[in-house]
């Protein structure tokens, strides 16, 4: 099968109706399809609608609550926790960024605890939701074991990610959308189809050795290569305030997202913090700093036949050319597309 290309829209439909279909209410439906199609038009795949049938899998499975009852409670001016009774991740995360946001307008930074949460995604779609709300957004989440510590020998942390958003006065956001693994998995997935060596110290065999050979990798390095004990320190930290400063489950205690049990919940938790630039220096001045900022970066000089961007530049542009061309759908994911719209009874969205 070719690859095949969808329109934005009708990937947003068919994500709904896959997901109602499913047994998610109407808010989850479009809290997971905004984060999936977040991804899938920024050219983030990994974390885009190749997801949609993972969704599908546990939401029929019980292990995310289809209509969840999410309660949050206020605990000082500027901070709260979100009871997300395992709903769906992006739901959660949406719902705690709004929330966030408030307390920020009322107390200059707002920062949510999400409890009893689920997969969320692209910890970016998040962060940039309070950016187009004129906020800074920072977001973060553990996940199950599958990335070494530095000269570990076993999976400790998961890819924990980190994303932060800064609105800009003539532009897209500034946004950063990272792991703290060396590679995210789906990289490793990819070098084993092309058949082509992994680069040095981004993964390792079962005994933590370093292996550059796709096909004999069992876990992830941190990011930083001989310096991987900023990458394990970094995911240490969004460990602690994802999964202590919540109460929830740590990294080795979460099931696997890809195990056979699709029904017990996961007990992951998530961090959200927003600041309001009107409680620091003004928003005026926050915009026009973050201009000149921007203008001084992309103008320094770069190495020869480079070309220096700020973080979100690649996305950005992807982004432009997605929405006139379509997002590309893998053969894999078409496949399962297609069997997803015959269950639903539902046209395929190409």
């Amino acid at each position: 099968m070719t690859e095949r290309r969808a329109d934005l829209a009708n990937l947003r439909q068919f994500c709904e109706a896959v997901l109602r279909a499913a047994g998610a209410d109407v808010q989850s439906a479009a809290a997971a399809t905004r984060a999936m199609l977040h991804a899938s038009e920024l050219g983030v795949d990994s974390h885009g609608v190749r997801l949609l049938p993972h969704y599908d899998i546990v939401f029929r499975g019980g292990r995310v609550t289809g209509a969840p009852n999410m309660k949050f409670e206020r605990i000082r001016a500027g901070s709260g926790l979100l009871d997300a009774d395992n709903g769906h991740g992006a739901l959660a995360a949406y719902v705690a960024a709004d929330h966030a946001c408030s307390l920020a307008r009322e107390a200059g930074i707002g920062a949510v605890g999400i409890q009893r949460t689920s997969h969320f995604g692209p910890a970016g779609a998040y962060a940039l939701a309070m950016a187009e709300a004129g906020m800074i957004g920072i977001v973060m989440c553990h996940s199950d074991s599958f990335v070494r510590l530095h000269n570990g020998a076993e999976r400790f942390h998961g890819t924990n990610p980190l994303a932060a958003a800064v609105p800009t006065g003539t532009g897209n956001p500034w946004l950063l959308d990272m792991a703290t693994s060396a590679v995210p998995y789906n990289r490793v997935k990819l070098y084993q189809s092309l058949d082509i060596a992994l680069p040095e110290n981004t993964a390792s065999d079962q005994f933590g050795i370093d292996t550059r050979d796709a096909n004999n990798v069992d876990m992830l390095a941190p990011l930083g290569g001989e310096f991987g004990f900023k990458g394990a320190g970094l995911a240490g930290l969004i460990e602690i305030f994802s999964g202590v400063v919540t109460g929830m489950k740590i990294g080795p205690e979460i099931l696997p997202m890809g195990g056979p049990d699709t029904s017990t919940p996961r007990d992951m938790g998530a961090f959200v913090i927003c600041v309001d630039p009107d409680g620091f220096v003004g928003r005026s001045l926050l915009l026009a700093g973050m201009d000149r900022y921007l203008s001084a970066l992309r103008e320094s000089t770069a190495r020869s036949g480079t070309k220096v961007m700020a973080p979100g530049d690649r996305e950005w542009a992807e982004a432009a050319r997605r929405r006139q061309e379509g997002v590309p759908i893998d053969p894999d994911s078409a496949t399962e597309f297609e069997r997803l719209a015959d269950k639903a009874g539902i046209p395929t969205p190409w």
